[in-house]
């Protein structure tokens, strides 16, 4: 996949890095020649210096032959107008970094496909830490409806050396929760667990379950915020 990127700030750079690294085409475009000359000797992407709302600047980048474009700009106007001219190359996939929430709704009549609010992501991270300390990672779906929880399982959590099957049959076990992730060490691969697999210590779990019963599944579990180590999230310039 080519993807183009307007604008080389710390999330326009993490950004190509990580696309790089996933096998795609990655093309910045930046006003600052210092930002572009590292996209292209430190990350290996190219960039294309000028300003990625210039027609011109956009087809020389291969606009034209883009599969997806992310706008990752300092202002959400030049966002804005960088959704509407890749929308005018035919361009359908579309994922735009917020700054804003007033631009919302402009984003989405512009045909934005994708909408992140970088702020919200980082408010909500630094949230779910206050109010769910023995939790190390956090993720909403469906607006909030679906929690999806990462948590360690130490030697002394009440699920170690238990099978999936028979946490999934303790009558205790939070009603219409899920355990899909399994990591047996921090090297590993994540796996699907099935009915037999056993949660050892020293693993991690991935959970899935309703905001309702977040706190529920931790006092099932056993898992206190002592367990967790020290936790290091980072988040693009906000």
């Amino acid at each position: 996949m080519y993807v183009l990127i307007g604008g080389a700030g710390m999330m326009g750079l993490g950004l190509a890095q990580h696309l790089l690294k996933l096998g795609h085409t990655v093309a910045i475009i930046d006003a600052d020649p210092l930002a572009c000359r590292f996209a292209r000797e430190k990350i290996g992407v190219m960039a294309f210096e000028g300003s990625a709302v210039s027609m011109t600047v956009l087809l020389e980048a291969g606009i034209r032959k883009a599969n997806a474009v992310v706008t990752a700009l300092s202002d959400d106007a030049l966002n804005l107008a960088l959704i509407a001219l890749s929308r005018s190359y035919g361009i359908s996939h579309i994922v735009v970094r917020m700054r804003d929430r007033e631009f919302m709704e402009a984003y989405r009549l512009a045909g934005a496909s994708h909408i992140i609010s970088t702020i919200d992501l980082a408010v909500a991270s630094m949230a779910n830490a206050i109010e769910y300390p023995q939790i190390e990672s956090m993720m909403h779906f469906e607006h909030g409806q679906v929690e999806v929880l990462k948590l360690p399982v130490p030697g002394d959590c009440k699920v170690a050396g238990r099978t999936v099957a028979q946490i999934a049959q303790d009558p205790r076990f939070p009603t219409g929760s899920l355990i899909i992730g399994y990591q047996c060490h921090a090297c590993a691969n994540l796996e699907i667990p099935n009915g037999n697999t056993v949660l050892e210590a020293g693993s991690t779990i991935l959970v899935v379950t309703r905001p309702e019963l977040v706190h529920q599944m931790i006092d099932y579990l056993g898992i206190r915020a002592s367990h967790l180590p020290t936790l290091e999230v980072s988040h693009p310039n906000l």
